[in-house]
């Protein structure tokens, strides 16, 4: 091995190490701010139920009643094909793997809501017995991936009943056993920066009183005003919003017919492909940027009931929107009807199987330095295993078949995907 050869400098090392020392301070902001993605499995929907209605058979039966509804409604993958607009190679693939997915695991994300939804008469009683039937659910195997409820909000109107429920809801999970790793809790109509704080003092109260390490509860933040996005200053709250959870919040949700009439949308155009949902969620994904906090999409409220001409108009507004959401990097979004996870799951699987094949290629090449007709830098491989990681997560796509086309393994992928700050910026080699 020969010698290393020599090269000139102008620069003393004093130099660099007084660069070095005066970001310092900046440095550390970046790592807290900006750790990157967690790198864990995000649902690719967020199923809610009301409190009152919540129970022990929830999953199994949205996961029936959707069955049924391909059954009447699109017996076969022809059928199917031919309301989404599907291509003849993916018609057999996505239908078979929509109704195994609906089979195994119907519901990636449930929350038991106690907020708009809840129409119960004891909040006590259903806040107690929905932490009951979760805790039930993980021990025997029941349970969606990620599970949790959503309380009314830090409003003075409703703030101590949404606090008592919390309250309730969590101790019920302890006493039954503890948190569950897939425990997931919402935070509606949020408006200040202050009431992000006000949910960090009483979850870090309750973790306090319950002797759990500091930090294990989360929160999801919903978007579902105009002072969310811009206040009263000209400032994008949200990024504040993020910032007053001190690490705490794991999700933005964008709460479409919410904010649609805060901003004086008609009902008949109260959708989340309107420009005012647009605006606030390209707010919301810029301000989570990098943060670890993830934006999910909002929901439809056109329900593919009826005659089968009327369930196959919702079906394809359904499938427009979802496959919408997701070229735009909204890999998550609300689902209110077991009538919407057969579109929900066509359009996620049809988006991951069409581009698989192309990302397979690309990331391949660039782990190999195989060159090809495109030059793929660090920031693109990450997005690219990103891209087969959620496939895989969420049954688009097998383990095998990635690892056939990539030569990667599982590792390798998670690897790309969640480089240390820094080497996005340098070169691939």
């Amino acid at each position: 091995m020969g010698q290393q050869e020599k090269v000139a400098t102008s620069l003393a090392g004093a130099v660099s190490e007084g660069i070095g020392a005066s970001l310092a301070t900046v440095d550390a902001e970046l790592a807290r701010r900006y750790p990157g993605d967690p790198g864990t499995r995000q649902p690719v929907h967020t199923v809610y139920v009301p409190g009152n209605a919540f129970a022990a058979d929830t999953v199994r039966t949205w996961g029936d009643a959707a069955l049924a509804a391909l059954d009447e409604h699109a017996p076969d993958a022809a059928g199917l094909a031919r309301v989404l607009g599907l291509s003849d190679d993916m018609a057999e693939p996505v239908y078979t793997r929509v109704r195994a997915k609906l089979e195994r695991e119907p519901i990636e994300d449930l929350r038991v809501d106690f907020e708009d939804g809840y129409a119960g008469t004891d909040e006590d009683a259903d806040a107690a017995r929905a932490a009951r039937l979760i805790s039930q659910a993980y021990a025997n195997g029941t349970a969606a991936p990620y599970m949790g409820i959503r309380m009314k909000c830090m409003e003075a109107a409703v703030r101590d009943r949404g606090i008592r429920t919390l309250d309730i809801f969590l101790t019920g999970l302890m006493e039954a056993g503890g948190l569950p790793d897939g425990l997931v809790l919402t935070l509606p109509k949020v408006t200040y920066a202050e009431q992000v704080s006000a949910m960090v003092r009483l979850v870090a109260e309750f973790e306090k009183a319950r002797g759990l390490e500091s930090g294990r509860i989360g929160f999801e933040i919903q978007i579902e005003t105009s002072q969310s996005i811009l206040g009263p200053d000209g400032t994008a709250t949200v990024a504040r919003m993020i910032d007053a959870a001190e690490g705490r919040a794991t999700g933005l949700h964008y709460g479409t017919f919410d904010y649609s009439a805060c901003l004086g949308v008609s009902a008949a155009h109260q959708a989340s492909d309107h420009p005012a949902a647009d605006h606030a969620k390209a707010v919301m994904q810029v301000a989570a940027a990098g943060t670890g906090v993830r934006v999910c999409d909002g929901s439809t409220n056109v329900l593919p009931v009826g005659p089968t001409e009327k369930v196959h108009d919702a079906w394809r507004l359904h499938y427009g929107l979802t496959r919408r959401a997701l070229a735009r990097a909204y890999y998550q979004g609300w689902d209110m009807h077991p009538g919407h996870l057969p579109t929900r799951y066509a359009a996620v699987f049809a988006f991951y199987r069409e581009g698989f094949e192309q990302a397979a290629a690309r990331l391949s090449a660039y782990a190999t330095h195989a060159g090809g007709d495109v030059m793929d830098e660090p920031a693109t491989a990450k997005a690219l295993s990103s891209y087969l990681l959620r496939g895989i997560d969420c049954g688009a796509l097998d383990t095998a078949e990635v690892a056939r086309l990539t030569g990667l393994t599982r590792a390798d992928l998670d690897g790309f995907a969640a480089p240390r700050r820094g080497e996005l910026t340098a070169t691939a080699e």
